[in-house]
């Protein structure tokens, strides 16, 4: 049951925007039309999988004003346990692979999200640091996994400094979004997917920080985020997974 389940959670994702590429097309590279699709493609696939995910300190990620959101990635799934958390008029960062996939590909460069090629990492940086001045001028926010890998459940790795970046020559606040280790297992005959719990901190800010700031900020927020990850994660998952 559990790899049906997974099967149809993911067959659900290029279904899912084919139709949003009605939406896409309609009103391209609006930020918004990403906050929509997320939302659509995590319902739907925990629904498939049956996945609970509980939520604490919703009321932490900013609404009225933009943030770099950055959260830790673990396996592919995590579109599903956290693709609903997105804020208003919020733009993502992906490997530039990402573009050839059906339906997702052509959405993903519609929606005005950050393409980067991650081979060369002083373009990266480059790159973000131009970024943050587009999310100051248009009231954009950015959604980056900062690890720029997934850690497969095995504890939070090292940062890259992109998102830092971003966020000191915008202004704007980071919020840290901290989801539990997770094995990608299920319960029980039912094939339930385990549950993730998620828990997003206060926002950092940084107005006033210069790029020197940045190796302090990145410590600042990865040992607050292995701190909440350690907390929400079960004693029989941390560590073993």
């Amino acid at each position: 049951m559990g790899v049906l389940r997974k099967l149809l959670a993911w067959l659900s994702v290029p279904l899912i925007c084919l139709f949003a590429l009605v939406l896409y097309l309609a009103r391209p590279f609006n930020p918004d039309n990403n906050r929509l699709l997320g939302w659509s493609v995590a319902r739907v696939g925990r629904f498939f999988l049956g996945m609970e995910r509980p939520l604490e300190g919703q009321e932490n990620m900013p609404r009225d004003r933009p943030t770099v959101v950055i959260a830790n990635h673990q396996h592919n799934d995590d579109l599903f346990v956290m693709g609903d958390l997105l804020p208003p008029r919020t733009v993502t960062v992906g490997k530039s692979s990402l573009v050839w996939l059906p339906f997702f590909g052509q959405v993903f460069w519609l929606g005005g999200n950050v393409i980067l090629n991650r081979s060369r990492s002083r373009k990266a940086v480059a790159a973000m640091q131009l970024v943050g001045d587009t999310i100051a001028h248009d009231r954009k926010s950015l959604w980056v996994f900062p690890e720029g890998t997934r850690s497969h459940g095995k504890g939070l790795g090292s940062f890259k400094k992109g998102a830092f970046h971003a966020a000191i020559a915008s202004g704007a606040p980071i919020t840290m979004v901290c989801a539990s280790e997770y094995a990608d297992k299920t319960c029980g005959v039912s094939g339930r997917r385990e549950p993730v719990a998620i828990r997003i901190l206060p926002p950092i800010e940084t107005s006033g920080l210069k790029p020197e700031d940045v190796p302090e900020l990145v410590e600042r927020c990865r040992s607050r985020m292995a701190e909440a990850i350690a907390e929400i994660t079960p004693a029989s998952l941390a560590g073993s997974a």
